[in-house]
């Protein structure tokens, strides 16, 4: 993990929260939202990966056989369409650029997928085809609890800032200066 993740996921970096200037928590919980954004962007590479290996592997289970690249690109548009909602309430993204990816995750799965582009994939083994699907849900499992603890980090700030507005310590009106 990088030393900015490091630094936002650690024990201390909540510390003292209410007694931070409000400058520094909106700057701190942007700097959380943007690592988010990023967080959230690699997770749909990795889960559009995760589909296309899925439907592959689905596509074997009904019996086609293994090397039909053509099939695989035609159910390309279905495939990637399949997962338009989430389940669950999600989150509006606060920036519309993807953010810095974490490197670490973006090598892993730069790792996984190496030998397995799209053109691959339909030769692959059915064997090879599932550990690469187990891989990247994996990686997916990983970018999500990421991911989560990156929530609990925006809401804790989100909540010290409301905090602050209905105590009174903090006015719309300095907003305006």
């Amino acid at each position: 993990m990088s030393s900015q993740l490091d630094r936002i996921l650690g024990a201390d970096y909540l510390g003292d929260i209410e007694h931070r200037p409000m400058a520094e928590v909106r700057a701190m919980r942007a700097e959380c939202q943007e690592i988010e954004t990023g967080l959230s962007y690699l997770r749909r590479l990795v889960q559009g990966r995760l589909d296309i290996v899925g439907a592959e592997s689905q596509r074997r289970r009904d019996g086609a056989e293994p090397g039909d690249l053509a099939e695989l690109i035609s159910q390309l548009p279905e495939i990637l369409s399949d997962r338009t909602r989430n389940p669950g309430f999600g989150r509006l993204p606060q920036h519309l650029a993807p953010g810095e990816v974490d490197p670490e995750l973006a090598d892993r799965l730069d790792e996984i997928m190496a030998h397995h582009d799209l053109e691959t994939l339909p030769t692959l083994s059915s064997e090879e085809l599932d550990q690469v699907h187990d891989d990247l849900e994996e990686l997916e499992h990983e970018v999500s609890n990421r991911r989560r603890l990156f929530f609990d980090r925006i809401d804790t700030l989100q909540a010290e800032i409301t905090r602050r507005y209905r105590t009174g310590e903090a006015s719309v009106e300095s907003l305006l200066q």
